[in-house]
């Protein structure tokens, strides 16, 4: 392999290593207590309509390829970013963040 090939490699392993810290960083944030007490919101009767769809972020999808990746799932993760035609998570459609989701959660670890 040729050394601009070698430092090409080693820039994304460096660009995905910085994806995993962002994602976990986003994790912890989400996962602090707020500073403020947050006052109870007024009681509302319940409505018949159905929950509307919420929706997957990016931030979502990226703090769980982050663990699989952690996880030993690398190869793994990066495998479903090509089969949603990206190289890496930035490349995903939005639209496809439901369905990349769901595969990345049935991943598992081989040993």
């Amino acid at each position: 392999m040729s050394k601009v090939k070698l430092l090409l490699d080693v820039v994304e392993d460096l660009r995905s290593l910085a994806d995993s810290v962002q994602a976990v960083a986003n994790a912890m944030l989400r996962n602090e207590e707020p500073d403020a007490p947050v006052a109870p919101k007024p009681q509302e009767s319940p409505k018949p309509t159905a929950a509307p769809k919420k929706e997957i972020t990016l931030e979502q999808v990226r703090a769980v390829l982050a663990e699989k990746s952690h996880d030993g799932l690398t190869a793994e993760v990066r495998e479903l970013l090509q089969k949603y035609g990206a190289q890496k998570l930035s490349g995903v459609d939005p639209t496809h963040y439901a369905s990349l989701l769901k595969d990345a959660e049935g991943l598992k670890n081989a040993t």
